[in-house]
């Protein structure tokens, strides 16, 4: 309790992107059209996987798993930033900051973990393709998405309760758009060690393990696939693995950068790290699934060829009545 007591930081000022006032319209017209299309796009990969039993599958499945997550991800982000733009305060309660941060880290670290279980059911079903409906069945896939929210929930819960508990005397201006940790642990007026180390361990778990596995996997994948006698079967074997390596490369490339080095006093690089891989990288997943899957594609095509039939047998329908 004591420790609370210090905390004399209500609310916290957030600097956003921009200061200018007709920048700041620019942006928000901007990010609204990207948070739109991130949810459009997230929505239909969802839709089209559910609706089609071709895609009933452990590949699919962690998919819809990616898209679920991009959605939150970024309705815990997006709006609050949106709000800035459009106010003269900007400001967010000490409350609602934590529960953005909690959210945030859970939701990261589960899509970390997420990355690299795809990466392994793309080794399976590559490296050993006789054994795969036995290893990634369906009570597996559950587990394993279990698992991944489990230790997302824990280790963020670890995250927020070191977090909390600093004392901030002020100031309290978070140079950013959003309340992230990096940035919060540098307005406490304690020492910041633990939190440091916490950083530290976290980004261990869940960026440096899960990448480790991701280039184990690939590394199998693609000596297997250089094995392979027939051009064409390499081609479409890599062709299956090609999307979810972009989403890796853009992802894993831009929170590296961000969270393996001391947040810096110019927080413009900064700014745009966090855009791409929070903002940007949830809108490209399902062009990048869309336009490199031809069962994405097709299935796309079926349900809004359905929908459209359906939507004209009803019409006449009622024109009939």
């Amino acid at each position: 309790m004591e420790k609370w007591n210090q905390s004399f930081v209500t609310e916290f000022i957030l600097a956003g992107l921009s200061q200018d006032p007709k920048t700041q319209v620019i942006l928000f017209v901007i990010f609204l059209l990207i948070y739109v299309c991130a949810l459009m796009g997230n929505l239909i990969i969802i839709t089209v996987i559910q609706v089609d039993s071709h895609l009933h599958t452990p590949m699919y499945f962690l998919l819809s798993n990616l898209s679920f997550l991009d959605i939150t991800y970024t309705t815990v982000i997006v709006p609050q930033m949106l709000s800035l733009f459009l106010s003269t305060a900007k400001k967010i309660s000490f409350a609602g900051c934590m529960t953005q941060v909690y959210f945030y880290l859970l939701l990261g670290e589960t899509e970390c973990l997420l990355l690299a279980a795809m990466a392994y059911d793309r080794y399976v079903a590559i490296c050993n393709p006789l054994r795969y409906t036995s290893i990634m069945n369906k009570a597996a896939c559950l587990k394993l998405a279990g698992v991944m929210w489990l230790c997302g929930f824990v280790i963020s819960l670890i995250d927020i309760l070191t977090l909390v508990q600093l004392p901030f005397c002020g100031p309290n201006l978070i140079d950013h758009f959003f309340c992230e940790a990096p940035f919060l642990t540098k307005l406490a007026c304690a020492d910041i060690k633990m939190n440091e180390v916490v950083e530290v361990i976290g980004a261990i778990l869940f960026l440096i393990f899960p990448l480790v596995l991701i280039v184990i996997s690939y590394f199998c994948i693609i000596t297997t696939i250089l094995r392979m006698h027939s051009v064409e079967g390499r081609r479409r074997t890599f062709s299956t693995c090609g999307s979810h390596l972009g989403v890796v490369i853009i992802f894993y490339g831009t929170a590296m950068v961000l969270y393996t080095k001391p947040v810096s006093e110019n927080s413009t690089s900064d700014k745009i790290l966090s855009v791409i891989y929070t903002i940007i990288t949830p809108m490209l997943n399902p062009l990048i699934y869309s336009l490199r899957n031809k069962d994405v594609k097709r299935a796309i095509k079926k349900t809004i060829g359905t929908t459209l039939l359906q939507s004209k047998l009803t019409a006449e329908g009622r024109l009939c009545c």
